[in-house]
């Protein structure tokens, strides 16, 4: 009988250590923690609006120009390929502190039409390349195309995401005509692509953020 109470004492301490091991752990893998929101409007009394640009793929050197002139700070969420063909160029943006990298994942997938690992390995992925070249891992996701479910919010979750980070506006140029220019509230988020149109883009919106009396803010500092 004394054996069948010492082990019945052990059983709860056995349970435990399987719980913290590598696999059950659910500290380790931020299942203890709420799923990140999804923020595409920062709610602030602030007069700011936050400038995000997508990809990297066309590098143009007269955008890189606009933002390091006028020193405006932008979050980008670059794919890790382009990074790779030039990280100089994105390191530029970001000298200073003005300005931020995000995660945009490494294929540029629409997550939910994957399974759970296919998307925490495409985010997960992304901060492993990311990190190393800027010197800190993305804490917001920009998931592609928008897209997300309760499964990328998890995933984000356990690549260490804070925040996943859509739009309220896009000003990128995706036809052959501007879109139309939208009276900016504070806590917008303004979407760009680095397009051959960034520059012209990035102007339209620097001149909407003027009209309505809005400075360019870091979006970090706002989504915690």
């Amino acid at each position: 009988m004394s054996g069948r109470r010492a082990l019945a004492r052990l059983l709860p301490l056995l349970l435990l250590v399987v719980l913290a091991g590598p696999f059950g752990s659910a500290a380790a893998h931020g299942a203890g923690r709420p799923l990140p929101p999804v923020v595409s409007r920062v709610p602030t009394h602030d007069r700011v609006v936050f400038l995000t640009v997508d990809d990297g793929w066309y590098r143009d050197p007269a955008a890189a120009g606009i933002l390091r002139d006028r020193r405006v700070p932008v979050t980008l969420f670059p794919l890790p390929g382009a990074v790779d063909q030039d990280p100089g160029y994105f390191r530029e943006l970001t000298g200073g502190r003005r300005s931020a990298v995000g995660n945009h994942t490494v294929g540029h997938p629409d997550l939910p039409t994957l399974d759970a690992a296919a998307q925490r390995q495409e985010i997960c992925a992304a901060r492993d390349r990311l990190a190393p070249v800027f010197g800190r891992a993305p804490g917001l996701l920009r998931p592609p195309f928008g897209h997300h479910d309760d499964t990328t919010r998890a995933a984000a979750r356990r690549c260490g995401v804070r925040a996943l980070v859509t739009w309220t506006h896009d000003f990128t140029t995706w036809t052959d005509t501007p879109p139309p220019v939208p009276r900016l509230r504070r806590g917008d988020i303004v979407l760009l692509h680095f397009t051959p149109t960034l520059a012209a883009d990035l102007t339209r919106a620097l001149d909407a953020a003027r009209e309505a009396g809005l400075t360019p803010a870091p979006l970090g500092r706002y989504v915690r």
